[in-house]
């Protein structure tokens, strides 16, 4: 993983967990000597995260911790899902070029790849898994050529969490990461499975509620007395096709 990677995992991963918490300023130097790395990363890690509407500029006293609301939290993720379903019936509607499909299946056997070596995830996995996953929605919404839905997109994704690339890895929990982040993935077959076969109702159904276990995971992680939410949401969802926790 670069080094930026992981600055940027990191950092997204304690304001998740409120190791950062709300209002709270964070500087260039201080969270350079905290990560043990040069200051470009964590400038650059700032500013990704002020897009992605985690941080908001305090001038020159840096950066501070947006105070998360729980509701926006949830209506980000949901008009995300919304957008991609329709993005995804549109390409399912109109049918697949043969570079899309062939894009979408080497996200596929990427993915693949990163969940046949074990049965769990280290950070470089989360990361290879984040951008890939990331590279298979922008795939989808390209294809649906909807200028509507793009632009719609690059809004709603300022909130927080609502992008696609937005991923919180606990390595705390890394087996139970892994199932979480491998049911996800089970999910992109489906939906490409969906797309291919021309079923744009399945297809949009399939990426709202892809979408859908992005709230539940983070609904957990907002109530305090929940256990660690990668647990509580496996055991409360899982399928019966995801491997069995040691």
């Amino acid at each position: 993983m670069q080094q930026g990677d992981r600055v940027v995992l990191e950092l997204r991963k304690m304001i998740h967990k409120g190791e950062l918490s709300p209002g709270k300023r964070v500087a260039e130097i201080p969270m350079s000597k905290k990560l043990g790395v040069s200051r470009t990363p964590v400038r650059l890690a700032f500013k990704i995260l002020e897009k992605e509407g985690l941080l908001i500029s305090a001038g020159s006293r840096g950066y501070e911790v947006r105070r998360l609301d729980q509701k926006t939290i949830q209506d980000g993720i949901e008009v995300r899902g919304v957008l991609e379903g329709l993005a995804a019936r549109l390409v399912a509607e109109k049918g697949l070029s043969r570079q899309v499909r062939k894009s979408l299946n080497s996200c596929l056997q990427e993915g693949d790849a990163i969940f046949a070596k074990k049965d769990l995830l280290d950070e470089n996995d989360a990361e290879k898994y984040s951008k890939m996953n990331e590279r298979f929605h922008s795939i989808i919404i390209q294809a649906a050529d909807n200028k509507s839905i793009e632009n719609s997109l690059n809004l709603n994704n300022h909130l927080p969490f609502a992008g696609a690339g937005a991923l919180v890895f606990d390595n705390t929990t890394p087996r139970n990461e892994y199932q979480r982040l491998y049911y996800a993935h089970l999910q992109h077959h489906i939906i490409f499975s969906a797309i291919d076969a021309g079923e744009g109702t399945r297809a949009e159904a399939v990426t709202w509620e892809h979408a859908k276990q992005g709230i539940q995971y983070l609904d957990l992680f907002l109530k305090e007395d929940s256990p660690h939410p990668s647990y509580k949401l496996i055991t409360a969802f899982k399928p019966s096709f995801l491997p069995e926790s040691q």
